[in-house]
């Protein structure tokens, strides 16, 4: 009777731990350095910061902050709870346990440090080269995205699929007159990997490696949770003046509007940016001026923390050139 109920035991601890579940905590955290948008990784530079969420830690925001201090040594300034991400087959292997991980966006200013085997700041267009339009469409979206995705929508065997995938990709990639939407990172990342050509849905099979879209890949599904935190952050500079967190306590206009055209991945009217920005009065002169931007003197600037009180809703509005 023992041995059948020890066993009896062992079988439902076993049962318990298959059906187990652990939250992680993930960061992205976002700098941008010398007119680039860079995201702070560990390992090879294709994961995120992350740990699990432990008995000690006094809340999810103390655990997120331990984790990306002990990882890479770099505190976090502003933060905000950006998605939790639940999906079954997220991870891969859930035979021992299904891995809850709760992402939180970081918005800080890169340190320069010696370089890093554990830990190190990346551009963010290395990951989603598709996304940079500052300089126009980038050449990989006509010709290899475009033919790809089409082609793929075309595979679908029912009329209605085929309607229906066509019509996202013309939506996500801004086609037949659209317009590119800035904001559609995550919806274009989610495209690419149901179409097999982004490199995490290929993972672990031969099919489909040689069609891959260029992009760094990461680990699990990090590379989607870092498109999840791009899109957030171009939508919410647009009504929050959240792009302050990322600049020195002194800054010129000019290097103000790159900051923004850098996270949005694309140009803005250099007139009514400016305009904007005086107008909702989001910034204040500090009386000193710079010299070294190739021209006259610039002026120095820093944002007002008086607006955080004096308006709930202000942000930079962004003017983006169409162009």
């Amino acid at each position: 009777m023992q041995d059948a109920t020890t066993q009896a035991t062992k079988r439902a601890a076993t049962s318990n731990r298959s059906r187990a579940v652990s939250a992680d905590l993930i960061a992205v955290v976002i700098a941008v350095t010398n007119g680039e948008p860079r995201v702070l990784t560990i390992g090879q530079a294709d994961a995120l910061p992350s740990g699990p969420f432990e008995l000690g830690h006094r809340s999810l925001q103390s655990g997120l902050r331990a984790w990306v201090e002990r990882q890479t040594g770099h505190p976090l300034g502003y933060i905000e709870q950006l998605y939790t991400f639940a999906d079954r087959d997220r991870i891969g292997d859930e035979r021992v346990q299904r891995v809850i991980s709760i992402s939180y966006l970081g918005l800080t200013r890169e340190e320069q440090t010696e370089r890093s085997p554990t830990h190190g700041w990346q551009g963010w267009y290395d990951y989603f080269p598709w996304e940079d339009h500052r300089a126009g469409v980038p050449p990989i979206v006509p010709n290899i995205l475009m033919p790809r995705l089409l082609a793929w929508a075309d595979e679908a065997a029912a009329p209605n699929m085929r309607l229906d995938r066509r019509q996202r990709v013309e939506f996500a990639f801004g086609l037949d007159d659209r317009g590119w939407n800035e904001e559609l990172a995550l919806q274009r990342y989610e495209l690419l990997y149901e179409a097999a050509l982004a490199a995490e849905a290929t993972r672990g099979s031969d099919s489909g490696s040689a069609l891959t879209a260029p992009g760094r890949p990461m680990i699990a599904d990090h590379r989607r949770i870092l498109a999840t935190g791009i899109a957030r952050l171009r939508t919410k500079i647009k009504y929050r003046p959240v792009v302050f967190e990322l600049m020195p306590p002194t800054f010129t206009l000019l290097q103000l509007q790159r900051t923004v055209e850098a996270l949005a991945g694309r140009l803005v009217h250099k007139p009514n940016f400016r305009r904007l920005i005086e107008d909702q009065d989001l910034v204040e002169e500090t009386g000193e001026t710079m010299s070294d931007t190739g021209g006259r003197p610039a002026k120095r600037f820093r944002f007002r923390q008086t607006v955080l009180a004096e308006r709930a809703v202000a942000g930079t509005k962004l003017p983006l050139s169409r162009a």
